[in-house]
């Protein structure tokens, strides 16, 4: 039985979504896939039913879809798909975006660090190694390094890349987290997660990728998403001194 899981939130990604499913699929790793969309009118949803008469005759490539009536935000959907997951029995949890910006063949050294590694929690990193990031303006890389600065010195965690949406957990990380608690749900999402991991005593690594801004589709990102995010690592550094940590 497959014992990972990649979770992959959609809203409006026809273009890429096709071509995602392909390219997990084609994996030395066999992963099964799930595929959390949000009402997308751009017929997502359509798309991915379609291919699940392709690709679910076989155990080695089960594609699974849950729909959600509108847009819910990042963060709710990721945990609906982790509590899935976990529900499910699959060991290894991976979240990724649908527009190629995490490449697929990345899924596997993030898998790996905690399959055959030491890692409880491994983050597919963009600022580990330098600044890898390709195809987006100077502004927004600024932004999203200084971010993670940002978070740095507020929280205390050492981590580089703090707003990193690649990310593959062992179970028991998720088993751990009071995911009902988590509020946050676009980068601050994100940062929190790793929050409580680090908290929790987990081991967690950063894995260097290249991280490629989408070719196809329009981004999601607003100014909404960075002020989340400002206020709510002040939240978490706050509420963190009222928390137990076992």
């Amino acid at each position: 039985m497959c014992n990972a899981l990649v979770i992959i939130p959609t809203y409006n990604e026809c273009e890429n979504i096709e071509a995602i499913i392909a390219a997990v699929f084609l994996q030395p790793k066999d992963f099964h896939l799930l595929i959390v969309d949000d009402g997308s009118p751009d017929g997502t949803a359509d798309i991915v039913k379609n291919l699940q008469k392709k690709y679910n005759a076989s155990e080695a490539h089960q594609l699974h879809l849950m729909q959600r009536a509108g847009k819910q935000g990042l963060g709710t959907a990721y945990i609906a798909g982790f509590k899935f997951g976990l529900q499910n029995g699959y060991d290894y949890l991976l979240e990724m975006d649908a527009d190629f910006s995490h490449d697929p063949k990345d899924l596997n050294r993030l898998y790996l660090a905690c399959a055959e590694g030491d890692a409880d929690m491994s983050i597919g990193s963009r600022y580990v190694t330098g600044v890898n990031v390709v195809n987006w303006p100077m502004s927004r890389v600024l932004l999203s390094y200084f971010a993670s600065v940002f978070v740095r010195l507020v929280t205390g965690m050492s981590i580089q890349d703090t707003t990193a949406g690649f990310v593959c957990y062992r179970r028991k990380v998720l088993d751990t987290l009071k995911l009902e608690n988590i509020k946050l749900i676009g980068y601050g999402f994100q940062i929190a997660m790793k929050f409580n991991a680090w908290k929790y005593g987990f081991k967690i690594i950063e894995v260097p990728i290249i991280f490629t801004d989408r070719t196809l589709g329009t981004s999601k990102m607003s100014s909404g998403i960075f002020k989340e995010a400002f206020f709510g690592v002040i939240g978490l550094k706050i509420g963190s001194w009222f928390t137990k940590y076992k």
